[in-house]
């Protein structure tokens, strides 16, 4: 008994080894740490762990969080794909990590600072595109196309095996029919990257663009123009559908589908049947 005595006093009694023991086993199931496993746990059915309170709490915590997020698409008539931006999760990781208190940026400093740094960040990876211009060489691509104001733009881009970079915009709404000047903002985008790292242009088949090519290949001997693929395909099936066999076909569907969508209750009576769904109606281009 005084043995006992004299070891519990010590801190080695029974008494203190099983209490360690016990604060052991229970810091082990309260640290989160894995518990061993042994030849006998596949036989063994493992309880699933209850849910904690603050678990639930999380939950509502991040509905609550979504639907702002939601009221804000909303308000500014944002399409649901914009959830689908590749810059959308740094954002939100960013504002995460910053904790509570952070005071989004305002309209001045969008527009001052916050502007001029992206512009620099673009400047050096303009220069990783560049090397690869050097090293791989490009291609120069041109589309022309009309927005909602009736002004023809035409941008001109450069691809490599880096990725696509946009170089410029002019508006050729005076020129755009005039093959000579269309040799000349073709030029210049050459000069500006550099003959010798330039492979080839792609254009569309259009007279003037036609004219621009063969002129650009006259000047620099080291390039070639190449028609643009898509816009082949287009003139093919233009022509195709030009054939007796074709054209007729094609002009009474258009003129089924100009007679139901120029009457209101044909229009209801079709989308009824067709459950919603609209008639194929490609635009003229």
């Amino acid at each position: 008994m005084k043995r006992n005595e004299l070891l519990q006093e010590i801190g080695m009694g029974p008494t203190s080894m099983h209490e360690s023991a016990l604060s052991k086993t229970i810091g082990t199931l309260g640290s989160g740490e894995p518990i061993p496993r042994g030849p006998m746990d596949k036989f063994i059915t493992s309880q699933p762990r209850q849910t904690t309170l603050n678990s639930k709490w999380k939950q509502e915590e991040r509905k609550e969080v979504c639907r702002k997020i939601c009221t804000f698409m909303y308000s500014k008539g944002l399409s649901f794909n914009t959830v689908n931006d590749p810059y959308r999760f740094p954002m939100i990781d960013a504002i995460a990590n910053f904790g509570p208190g952070f005071k989004p940026p305002s309209m001045h400093e969008l527009r001052t600072w916050i502007l001029k740094e992206d512009v620099n960040d673009l400047s050096i990876i303009m220069e990783d595109h560049k090397k690869a211009w050097k090293q791989y060489g490009c291609s120069i691509m041109s589309n022309g196309w009309t927005n909602g104001k009736s002004r023809c733009l035409i941008n001109f881009l450069v691809n490599s095996p880096t990725g696509t970079w946009f170089m410029k915009s002019i508006d050729a709404s005076d020129t755009i029919k005039n093959g000579e000047l269309m040799f000349k903002y073709l030029d210049e985008v050459v000069e500006e990257i550099g003959e010798e790292n330039v492979a080839q242009v792609i254009i569309d088949n259009a007279s003037n663009y036609v004219n621009a090519g063969m002129k650009l290949m006259e000047k620099r001997r080291k390039l070639w123009w190449t028609p643009c693929a898509a816009h082949c395909i287009d003139l093919m099936l233009e022509n195709i559908g030009k054939l007796n066999v074709h054209a007729t076909t094609l002009s009474r569907a258009r003129q089924v589908v100009k007679f139901i969508y120029e009457h209101i209750w044909v229009l209801s009576l079709m989308r009824t049947f067709a459950k919603n769904h609209e008639l194929l109606r490609p635009t003229i281009t």
